[in-house]
């Protein structure tokens, strides 16, 4: 996405105060984010929140950065420990007149396993691939919450398949 989604969706998240959400705005220092990640040292940060959902709490981290230094910014969600990320989206597509992000599962394990992954995502979840419409106010945020926080439970409930059952012949 540009600068200019990336900027409307922060400013949205900003003003937003969703009921089933707390939203904590990062502090950044000159346009990025200091101590946060190795991953995203150095990189432009159009803003940066920890989001959390009220009464399970689940959280993670939001980043609208500028992931490869291209002037191509992401929706970049990591975990609540910022060990890893959950989801790099940074496609935008007009679906039915509306701006959706379109995001797809693609496992990258090296263990052999990833096209047990991606079957059981496309079994449970219908497809690899995710459209979750953008919020045009910020009355809309909860609903964008739900979905990219359902979106994060889904890849990482895929991803841990293989632990659960013995897929070996």
């Amino acid at each position: 996405m540009d600068k200019k989604q990336a900027a409307i969706l922060a400013n949205l998240i900003e003003s937003s105060s969703p009921s089933a959400y707390e939203i904590f705005k990062l502090e950044t220092v000159g346009g990025k984010l200091s101590r946060f990640h190795q991953w995203t040292n150095g990189k432009q940060v159009e803003a940066a929140f920890k989001i959390t959902r009220l009464g399970s709490d689940t959280s993670y981290y939001f980043l609208f950065i500028d992931w490869h230094r291209n002037d191509n910014y992401y929706l970049v969600i990591y975990t609540h420990d910022k060990k890893t990320t959950v989801a790099e989206i940074q496609q935008v597509k007009e679906i039915d007149g509306t701006l959706h992000f379109v995001w797809m599962y693609k496992p990258f394990k090296r263990d052999g396993k990833n096209d047990v992954r991606k079957a059981y995502f496309r079994q449970m979840f219908g497809s690899t691939t995710v459209q979750i419409e953008l919020p045009s106010s910020a009355l809309d945020m909860e609903e964008f919450f739900n979905q990219l926080f359902t979106l994060c439970f889904n890849r990482l409930k895929a991803d841990r398949i293989v632990d659960v059952f013995d897929f070996e012949q």
